[in-house]
């Protein structure tokens, strides 16, 4: 029996895997990319530095386009998932970007990524929220830290409330019971610097109000 000429088959599997390996690995690069930028441009919103990281989300915007065009004719590439890890990175520093300032928050229409990625990094946001509530109460500015708690309860609620298949979402209910937990420490800690400053301060009344002796 005469071996099958397989060339044209080979041939034909390279054209097409290379140009998918290709994809992949350009993909990939890219998304690990706007991990970085968008955790840097976290960085540099605790630190106040806003004109770094907007520019590092600037730059992080561009990598996230690119890479969904580069996996658009790629269905199998495009939903490996890296990407859409990315996209969820992003996402976070966006939103929590404008939590912090009192901003809108952006829609995932808005930064070119879907919605999944997009309420995971919301979700993942509420940790960035904490994180600025803590540095609130430590400069003693209970009512913003209040606000920033108000903020991070009525993200947990409209995640709670899409109550849809992980395989759909994600793991978003994951990440949605995770931000309970922040919420519910945040609430705690909040509180018990409420509390503390209370007492301080009816102390600091009571002893102004004891006359000197003499």
């Amino acid at each position: 029996m005469d071996q099958p000429d397989l060339t044209s088959l080979e041939e034909a599997a390279r054209v097409e895997l290379d140009d998918k390996f290709a994809a992949r690995e350009r993909a990939l690069s890219l998304s690990r990319k706007v991990i970085r930028s968008s955790a840097n441009a976290i960085r540099s919103l605790h630190r106040g530095d806003l004109a770094e990281s907007e520019r590092l989300m600037d730059e992080a915007s561009a990598m996230v386009a690119e890479a969904a065009d580069v996996v658009a004719e790629h269905g199998d590439v495009r939903y490996a998932g890296f990407v859409d890890d990315a996209a969820k990175e992003y996402a976070e520093a966006r939103t929590s970007y404008a939590l912090a300032l009192g901003k809108p928050i952006p829609l995932p229409v808005d930064l070119g990524v879907g919605v999944t990625p997009y309420l995971n990094g919301l979700g993942e946001a509420v940790g960035e929220m904490r994180r600025r509530m803590l540095d609130l109460l430590r400069a003693e500015k209970m009512d913003e830290a209040e606000s920033t708690l108000d903020a991070m309860e009525t993200i947990h609620g409209l995640l709670a409330s899409l109550d849809y298949p992980d395989g759909m979402t994600g793991g978003l209910r994951r990440t949605t019971d995770v931000a309970r937990a922040l919420i519910e420490r945040s609430r705690a800690d909040l509180t018990s610097t409420i509390v503390q400053e209370r007492l301080r301060r009816d102390l600091a009344q009571r002893l102004g109000d004891i006359s000197p002796t003499g």
